[in-house]
């Protein structure tokens, strides 16, 4: 098989093995037989020697540009392979670690990507303590991705291919679609402008997965010393006849509280296999269908209590009560008190409501001269007389 077509073939079941769950088996051997097809590219990758340290980005030809995302890939399927323990996760993140390394030591020995994005992805923002400094640099090393990730598109667009979109598309079907279509020894006669574009388009996506592969190299960094510093289980003891049967007697109580319903949430298979083990994300839920609304209503909302009225609402409110007042300013100033108003309508003579606003005034002016008189000035002052 020709190293277009095994690229190819490695880099579509990777792709499929991406967009597919991971618990299922098929994902699985998807993602082996990817790894299989790549390690055996690689291999051949170094058998013909297509890349020498001896030479420079201008001395690789066009078509043998896009082998160097070989151990790019190579990371990348590596490290979706299921582990049995952290043993074989160590082993597995350790190659990963090693491939990814590799593919940057290449682009930087070329020079593929400028010195100005080499210091921009090699900083951690994990280290960086100001929050402020940390978010404008994650700020910085998206818009270059995305700015890479459109210049590549709108040469390919030039070049006369079509974008790859979608949710299902992933960057393996990129690199994919940028592979030559026939191998070395046929003939494939290209133009000097469309050989021109497509190198600048690899070149391009080269620089693109160098961002990608630093991101995860800090990420793989990061799990593996979680893994070298987690606690090792001890050994379990030889196990004795007694406690073989008191460990069936415990997994057949178990049996009566396992959740070993015979198909899935969504009723396309079984949910657990014949050990026990969930072959699918699932989550336990009430009994009642009314308890289970009433939490799947609370999913999207709030974590805080929301208002109950609009601000107009309560102010409303508070103005029946009587809280607000009203009234003052330069109109309340001017205007004439209920006493100089009363008065004003008193000298009304001849009219009915002048005549009963002055015995209104008459009431009045009697009442105070009789509270005057039962209460003399200074009367209430018998604490503090000064």
């Amino acid at each position: 098989m020709s190293l277009p077509a095994l690229f190819s073939r490695a880099l579509h079941d990777a792709s499929k093995a991406f967009n597919q769950s991971a618990f299922e088996q098929s994902t699985e051997d998807l993602i082996r037989s990817s790894l299989a097809d790549l390690k055996s590219l690689n291999a051949r990758i170094l058998g013909l020697s297509l890349f020498s340290p001896n030479e420079i980005l201008e001395d690789i030809s066009t078509r043998d540009l896009i082998y160097l995302l070989a151990p790019y890939a190579l990371a990348e399927v590596q490290g979706r392979v299921r582990a049995a323990g952290n043993d074989e996760r160590i082993g597995f993140l350790t190659q990963s670690q090693k491939y990814i390394s590799t593919f940057i030591s290449h682009l930087e020995n070329y020079e593929v990507v400028p010195e100005s994005e080499r210091t921009l992805h090699a900083q951690d923002p994990a280290k960086i303590k100001d929050p402020a400094s940390r978010r404008e640099l994650k700020i910085k090393q998206y818009q270059r991705e995305k700015d890479l990730r459109s210049r590549m598109e709108t040469i390919r667009k030039r070049r006369g291919q079509l974008p790859v979109e979608g949710e299902s598309a992933t960057d393996f079907d990129l690199i994919a679609s940028l592979l030559p279509k026939k191998a070395a020894n046929e003939d494939e006669e290209e133009d000097s402008e469309s050989e021109e574009i497509l190198r600048e388009t690899v070149v391009l996506l080269l620089r693109l997965c160098y961002a990608q592969a630093q991101s995860q190299l800090l990420n793989l960094n990061q799990e593996l010393d979680l893994l070298q510093n987690a606690p090792r289980m001890p050994p379990l003891p030889p196990s004795r006849p007694d406690d073989d049967r008191r460990g069936k007697e415990r997994a057949a109580e178990s049996d009566m509280w396992k959740l070993d319903a015979p198909r899935g949430a969504d009723g396309q298979g079984p949910l657990l296999d014949p050990d026990g083990k969930p072959l699918r994300p699932f989550t336990i839920l009430p009994a009642g269908s009314s308890e289970r609304a009433r939490m799947a209503a609370q999913v999207f909302g709030p974590g805080h209590r929301l208002p109950t009225m609009s601000i107009d609402e309560y102010l409303q409110i508070e103005k029946e009560r009587g809280n607000i007042l009203t009234g003052g300013g330069p109109a309340s100033e001017n205007a004439l008190t209920s006493s100089e108003q009363l008065e004003l309508d008193s000298e009304m003579d001849g009219t009915e409501d002048g005549a009963e606003k002055g015995e209104l005034k008459r009431l009045k002016d009697e009442n105070w001269a009789q509270f005057t008189d039962e209460n003399p000035k200074g009367a209430g002052n018998t604490m503090n007389r000064g």
